[in-house]
Formats: C-alpha cells, structure tokens, sequence
C-alpha cells in the first residue's frame, strides 16, 4: 500500500461527493434542475429524485478536477473522479428509488460504496492504486463519510445527519 495514493483518492472522493453539499448550501435553489428532469420510470418512481441536480454534478466536476490539479494531478484525472463518483451516486439513487425510498433518505453502504469504488475503480491506473489501496480507500470513505456526515450536520451544513 502506498500513502500518497491512498490519501490523493481520499482527497478526491471527498471533494466529488462534498461538492454537491457544499453548492446547495452557497448557492440554495439556484441552478438546482433536477437531473431527471422530474421524469418518471415505468414503475412509476421518480428515474433519480429531485435532490441529484445539475448544480450538483457541475460543482463536483469542476471541484475536483481543479483539486486533482492542486495535487499534481491533471484536470482530466480530477474530472474523472468526479464524474464516476457521481455516476455512482446516481446508481445509489436509481435503486432506492426502485426500493421506493425517498430522495435524501439513508441506505448504509449503497449510500458509499458505488460512489466511492466506482471511480477507485475507473482511475485506479492514474492514481496507482492496488488493490488492496482500493479496499482501504473505499473502507475508510465509508466510515469517514458516516462520522463526518453527522458533524455536518450538527455545522447545520447537512440537512440530514447522513
């Protein structure tokens, strides 16, 4: 296991996935269209909810490829991860909606896993992760994101305390 790529993918899928947060909070309702469109699957249920917006995968975008750069990374390696993190955190909420669970609600390990090793997955080359850096990663993002999502919003930065 090698320290610099373990904590540059940390660094990474917490600017991805904390970007969202942190542009509803600036920026409130501005910008935020919803993803689907508000369209509906054939079962009836929203394709993905209200809360994954457009400002949400455009700040996550954008964020992180300017954070994979401050860490000597390029833009495109930034960008990458944040677009797989949010490609799977739009799978996360393809199936809670089929699970008929509302959007923002909490489903411990669907809620991090796709969008933490998907991107582990997809950059794993650009950010020289093993395996066993990639099981870590995704372990430490999961207990990570559950601790400091409570701190959030204690901070009144999170809406929900997941």
């Amino acid at each position: 296991m090698s320290t610099f790529p373990i904590l540059y993918a940390i660094v990474l899928l917490t600017l991805a996935n904390g970007a969202p947060v942190a542009a509803k909070k600036l920026l409130g309702a501005r910008f935020a269209f919803a993803l689907d469109g508000g369209l509906l699957f054939f079962d009836g249920r929203p394709v993905f909810g209200a809360s994954k917006t457009v400002r949400g995968i455009v700040a996550s975008i954008v964020v992180t490829a300017f954070g994979g750069a401050l860490l000597g990374l390029s833009y495109e390696v930034g960008a990458a991860v944040a677009i797989v993190a949010m490609a799977g955190d739009l799978f996360s909420s393809f199936l809670k909606r089929r699970m008929n669970m509302p959007p923002s609600s909490q489903a411990v390990g669907l809620d991090q896993v796709p969008e933490s090793l998907f991107p582990l997955l997809a950059c794993r080359e650009s950010l020289g992760l093993s395996d066993a850096d990639i099981f870590v990663v995704v372990l430490m993002f999961f207990v990570g994101e559950l601790a400091i999502s409570r701190v959030l919003y204690m901070l009144r930065i999170r809406d929900q305390p997941y």
